[in-house]
């Protein structure tokens, strides 16, 4: 099992979960469920064949993580691109699970001097796991040093200042990097060729939503049928931690107001209640789709003009609201800005002009 040796502050919490899991169901004790932490530990899979969804990426990453064992060799650094809570945190524990290698946490801002990454990589062991989450915001001076850490295993570092300095590497252990990012064309291109490959995580299909909502409440110890887990399914923008937070709030409403089960009734009324609508789109994507249908009729108008009209920040409506709205075809990004499909006015129920564009993928996830 992967044992995780460094956990940074700045993402503990993150991603599907910051605690590595225990070794079986059974030794998390209730008491343990009531944190945020036992929970994340209970719900994040271990193995490759505990991980439900994004079945090519696993099967490819199955083989080149058997390969490594096989050969001897230290598996090669990889990139793993898409929007937030697809399970990119997941698959690094996955990966060093399946290795039998620690595994070392830390994200790109956290990393902010030459100091920390110097820090980070002197801590490996041979064969060990780094993961570095938002790789893209690391700072051009902490990547020139990543470089030659990544393909020669060596840091470069100066003793002294001024002219009697003096320049000194230190041979690094054989390790793999795995990097995460929800911007993919933030990243350099240097740093981008030192990667193995670049893994893109896809939204989940209805089938896998449900599926990991139903076992998600298993683990947890709550009832829910096939209709109940489908309607959180429905609802969870094909993000795994998304269905795991609705299924808590489906939760609160099912222990309080009902029997304790969930079915698809419980469901419904509680994510309606929290403004969970039948696709999934919350308060902020309807206000998103509302400036761009009503406010601007349809566009096309710029992210920094939508941004003001929200008042949220460009980055927000960038990496959270817009990845899932361009899925199912709501809005569109043209060279002129955003642009309302006609499929977006339908769901907003808003008439739309005849310019709008049909938004063909609507559906598609579902």
């Amino acid at each position: 099992m992967a044992r995780k040796k460094h956990i940074d502050p700045a993402v503990a919490g993150a991603g599907a979960g910051a605690a590595a899991a225990p070794a079986h169901d059974s030794e998390v004790s209730a008491s343990e469920r009531s944190s945020e932490r036992a929970w994340q530990a209970a719900l994040r899979p271990r193995t490759f064949d505990e991980y439900v969804g994004q079945r090519d990426l696993i099967e490819n990453l199955r083989v080149s993580v058997r390969a490594a064992k096989q050969g001897g060799w230290t598996l090669d650094h990889f990139l793993f691109a898409g929007p937030p809570g697809l399970g990119k945190t997941t698959l690094a524990h996955v990966i060093a699970n399946e290795l039998g290698v620690d595994l070392h946490v830390s994200s790109g801002p956290a990393i902010d001097h030459k100091g920390m990454l110097a820090s980070l990589l002197t801590t490996l062991n041979e064969g060990d796991v780094l993961f570095i989450d938002e790789i893209h915001r690391l700072s051009p001076i902490i990547e020139e040093n990543l470089y030659p850490a990544m393909e020669d295993f060596k840091f470069d570092f100066f003793i002294g200042d001024g002219p009697h300095a003096k320049a000194m590497t230190m041979q690094l252990p054989r390790f793999t990097l795995l990097g995460a990012t929800t911007r993919m064309g933030l990243l350099s291109a240097p740093l981008l060729d030192r990667f193995g490959f670049h893994w893109q995580l896809r939204y989940y299909e209805l089938a896998d939503m449900t599926s990991i909502v139903r076992r998600s409440a298993r683990l947890i110890g709550v009832t829910i049928d096939a209709g109940g887990a489908e309607e959180i399914g429905r609802r969870a923008r094909g993000t795994p931690r998304i269905a795991n937070r609705l299924l808590r709030r489906v939760r609160d409403f099912a222990e309080v107001e009902g029997t304790g089960a969930i079915d698809a009734a419980i469901a419904s009324s509680s994510l309606d209640r929290l403004a969970v609508d039948h696709v999934g789109l919350d308060a902020l994507d309807r206000a998103y789709l509302s400036v761009v249908c009503e406010r601007f009729d349809g566009g096309p108008v710029g992210i920094e003009a939508v941004a003001a009209s929200l008042s949220e920040e460009r980055g927000t409506l960038e990496e959270v609201v817009e990845p899932f709205l361009l899925q199912v075809g709501f809005i569109a990004r043209t060279p002129r800005g955003r642009v309302a499909t006609a499929a977006g006015f339908q769901h907003l129920g808003v008439a739309a002009p005849a310019k709008a564009p049909s938004g063909g993928s609507q559906g598609r996830l579902f």
